[in-house]
């Protein structure tokens, strides 16, 4: 990515985000307060705060924090939601700190920032020696049902193949990169986390909240005809008789800056 590049449209909606897609920061609490385990004092970099409600809950803890996101609607939703709480739209490919935090957090955003290289070695430039770096993002195969039903709608729809937006390390991969930006990984551990899209249109709502991007290049009679086509491929894999359930796969880490 280049410095002189505009920066990417964004397709983030925080209300859509924060009424329909909870699960993703509820699921992760427990990231906050068992794998980060921030401390009064502390000065912590949220990276990819989203909407902020875990940016929060690290700020109840005495720690001084500052949430970060790409996304200007995320931003101003969160500033909106947690007023005392600093947050700043920043790209993380273009990070401007220097040995400033105690540790950086990171939850279901990393997948996002695809080349990881320069991410992690921002990431490793704002910690002080000794910093932590405490994350959850998508493994190997993290909705692997969802992104081929996507898939298979373009193309039953003779609309051309796009790209999806994410890179899913498996475990060993996310150890090389951490390890190649100068940090010691103490902990990492993969995990399946099946995860329910609340709603008759729950699936359709994941689409929109989280695949804008991807399908982005389609009009408006296009995306619609292939969120539709999609939902019919996903129904017998992903729709249980009562909720639609993503396939989450996510990958967890602690690792030390050397």
């Amino acid at each position: 990515m280049n410095p002189t590049d505009p920066p990417a449209p964004d397709h983030w909606q925080a209300a859509h985000y924060r009424d329909r897609h909870a699960f993703v920061f509820e699921a992760s609490r427990d990231l906050v307060t068992g794998w980060l385990a921030p401390q009064p004092g502390d000065h912590i970099l949220d990276l990819g705060c989203g909407t902020g409600e875990l940016t929060a809950q690290i700020a109840g803890s005495g720690a001084v924090v500052t949430g970060v996101d790409a996304s200007p609607d995320m931003i101003a939703g969160a500033r909106e939601r947690h007023p005392g709480v600093t947050f700043v739209v920043e790209d993380a490919h273009r990070l401007p700190f220097r040995s400033e935090f105690d540790a950086v957090f990171s939850n279901a955003a990393l997948h996002w920032m695809d080349p990881l290289p320069p991410v992690f070695a921002h990431l490793h430039a704002a910690l002080r020696p000794g910093g932590r770096l405490a994350l959850e993002m998508g493994g190997a195969g993290n909705v692997l049902a969802v992104r081929e039903a996507v898939e298979g709608a373009l193309a039953d729809l003779g609309l051309p193949a796009m790209e999806p937006p994410w890179v899913f390390p498996g475990p060993a991969e996310l150890a090389t990169l951490l390890e190649a930006a100068g940090f010691r990984v103490e902990r990492l551990h993969r995990f399946d986390r099946p995860s329910v899209l609340s709603g008759a249109d729950g699936f359709r709502a994941w689409l929109e909240g989280f695949a804008g991007g991807w399908l982005a290049p389609l009009g408006d009679n296009e995306r619609r005809a292939v969120l539709t086509r999609a939902e019919q491929l996903a129904r017998s894999h992903l729709w249980n008789g009562q909720d639609w359930v993503a396939d989450y796969v996510r990958l967890r880490a602690l690792a030390v800056k050397g």
